[in-house]
């Protein structure tokens, strides 16, 4: 049988694994806030959604034991595609929010179970030396998923919204992403290769599995330092999290109701395409500087970066400028510090994973991560309706004070990050 060259699957197997992530957590609030839902019902139900990543780890062992991780990335594209679909054809009913909610569950756990396979694919579809050459360019076309999902479908979805009407435009988008994943479903399963050890795990072993699982659950809560670890995981992120769920209704909602009153194809421009390419960018230098001095060195000023910036949305909110490069820039500002200084939250998370069990650790501590970012979120938009745009966003302000205090009580090895180090 034909080998194909990594190139020919790679980029468009984390493509489609960064898109419904886009879809569920920030195409559905635009949707949603342009089908004139409440920002509280956005924000607590659009925030639910996090949890297949929260409890990813209790699961990933099925997808170990039952099928093919092949099997399971052909079939959970095609999952995917069904509930884009689903969300498309109910978009018209009169009980579009409840219908349209169950499919992007459907999404949100297809998702979730595709990353873990796609992720243990990685390691068996390549040998050692194209893995870390290929490390990059999975991430680059995730990023490019990102922004696409979030730019190009939104400035699309806007387009349409001035020729077929608000729900006629949305379904259109949900449509055309529903048909690409059933093409991805079908192109995989022809262009994915056929590692030799991609085969299901013996069924036998699945109290055994269970058990070693709970130990490993048990030996992460057991480790140095862990109330301190887990603060860290909890609460870096706490005024980001809220942030994030009310940018892009912000931006849409009326003057009088204290938004910018920005259009739906212009959001996606400035916090989707410009947005986005500031926060890749942020990133790859946070990951540069941390190479040359280490996480200990970067970890104050990353707090600064990832917080301080925030302060774009307080001016935006009592300025109200009309000037699209003024908003554009002050968006780019707050994404690139962002990118920056999350760089620093995914190494604390690899340097608390080292040790014996550090794959089933770092699962762990992606699904906190994912519990971080749900709870502030579901609370969000209630707060943000009682005290208002302009309030709400110096309130994320405040909540970027514990940040600040947990990492004083942080311990990270001051040669961790540094390239080369012996």
């Amino acid at each position: 049988m034909k080998k194909h060259s990594p190139w020919a699957w790679i980029p468009s197997l984390y493509f489609a694994q960064g898109l419904p992530y886009v879809m569920v957590m920030t195409v559905s609030v635009i949707m949603y806030k342009r089908l004139d839902v409440s920002n509280t019902d956005i924000a607590l139900y659009t925030s639910w959604l996090y949890l297949p990543w929260v409890i990813k780890p209790l699961w990933s062992p099925l997808v170990d034991l039952l099928k093919t991780k092949r099997w399971w990335i052909v079939t959970m594209q095609l999952m995917t595609g069904a509930g884009l679909a689903g969300v498309a054809f109910t978009i018209p009913t009169d009980s579009f929010f409840q219908f349209t909610l169950a499919f992007f569950w459907l999404l949100a756990f297809s998702s979730a179970t595709h990353d873990i396979a796609a992720d243990g694919f990685y390691m068996m579809g390549l040998k050692a030396h194209e893995q870390a050459l290929f490390v990059g360019i999975r991430s680059t076309f995730y990023r490019i998923a990102m922004i696409f999902g979030q730019g190009i479908l939104i400035i699309l979805a806007g387009y349409l919204e001035t020729t077929s009407g608000i729900k006629g435009a949305w379904r259109l988008t949900f449509l055309v992403i529903s048909a690409a994943f059933v093409l991805f479903s079908l192109f995989h399963r022809y262009i994915l290769p056929r590692p030799a050890d991609d085969k299901p795990g013996n069924t036998d072993t699945i109290a055994e599995l269970a058990r070693q699982t709970g130990l490993t659950f048990i030996s992460f809560f057991q480790k140095k330092n862990i109330g301190v670890a887990l603060a860290f995981l909890l609460l870096f992120r706490l005024g980001e999290a809220q942030l994030v769920k009310l940018a892009s209704p912000f931006m849409l909602d009326a003057v009088e109701a204290g938004g910018l009153a920005l259009e739906t194809s212009t959001v996606g421009l400035i916090y989707g395409t410009i947005g986005v390419i500031a926060l890749t960018l942020g990133g790859i230098l946070g990951g540069i500087v941390i190479s040359i001095k280490g996480l200990k060195f970067w970890l104050l000023p990353m707090t600064l970066a990832i917080n301080l910036p925030n302060l774009a949305y307080v001016y935006l909110s009592h300025a109200m400028p009309e000037s699209m490069w003024l908003i554009s820039a002050s968006v780019a500002l707050e994404q690139f510090g962002y990118g920056f200084g999350f760089t620093a939250y995914v190494l604390y998370m690899i340097y608390f994973s080292e040790g014996p069990n550090k794959t089933s650790h770092y699962a762990i501590c992606t699904g906190l991560m994912a519990l971080g970012m749900m709870l502030p979120g579901m609370v969000s938009g209630w707060i943000q309706e009682q005290i208002g745009y302009a309030s709400f966003f110096i309130w994320v302000m405040i909540c970027t004070i514990p940040g600040f205090l947990v990492i004083r009580f942080l311990r990270v090895n001051p040669t961790f990050g540094i390239k080369n180090t012996q």
